[in-house]
């Protein structure tokens, strides 16, 4: 938790992560709330809305404890598309669009996710939100969602891909195989960055 300033955003951010992991469907905060009981709505709310932090520790502390666990050139990094259904239209991303695991369109975000895994052991190392077009042609609707500009740009999942893969080789992150589905692997800039790597 070295990533957090104040000891009310250590002490919230236990329950905010227990609650998006645990069983139930509906992720967002009043149901978080309900479900755990351990954090007032209102601190997790601003917790979530307004907590302002540095990400960078946690990513290296992530990332570093990933590649500990499973990291080394026989490792692979797993690609894939992870959608999140959601009912409302405020959430940034969210639009009508193909759920893989529902396996039909539906209202959701889509992020891409990364995973180091070696032998039976997955660490999700990467997960980069995926903006549909409707939302890239809507700079109105990405200003009102306080979406930082240098992410207010079209990119196609296998480019995010890419660039979550090159940050995770720049941190150190030992891997030497690449597994995604088809949709990226019908991409051909996605095929030759990787080759370009030796991947």
């Amino acid at each position: 938790m070295a990533g957090f300033r104040h000891k009310a955003q250590r002490s919230i951010c236990p329950a905010y992560i227990a609650g998006l992991i645990d069983a139930g469907d509906c992720k967002s905060i009043q149901p978080i709330v309900a479900r755990t009981g351990e954090v007032p709505y209102d601190r997790l709310h601003h917790f979530v809305s307004a907590g302002v932090w540095d990400s960078a520790p946690l990513k290296a502390a992530l990332w570093d404890h990933a590649d500990r666990l499973v990291g080394d050139l026989r490792s692979w990094l797993i690609v894939d598309d992870t959608a999140l259904p959601k009912k409302g239209t405020y959430s940034i991303g969210v639009a009508p669009q193909y759920a893989s695991s529902l396996g039909e369109n539906a209202n959701c975000q889509i992020r891409v996710s990364l995973t180091l895994a070696a032998h039976e052991v997955p660490v999700m190392v990467g997960l980069r939100l995926f903006l549909p077009d409707i939302w890239i042609a809507d700079p109105t609707r990405m200003t009102r969602a306080r979406l930082p500009e240098e992410y207010q740009t079209a990119r196609s999942k296998p480019g995010i891909a890419i660039g979550e893969i090159d940050r995770l080789r720049a941190a150190g992150i030992r891997f030497g195989f690449v597994l995604a589905d088809a949709g990226y692997g019908l991409s051909a800039s996605f095929r030759q960055a990787l080759s370009t790597q030796g991947l």
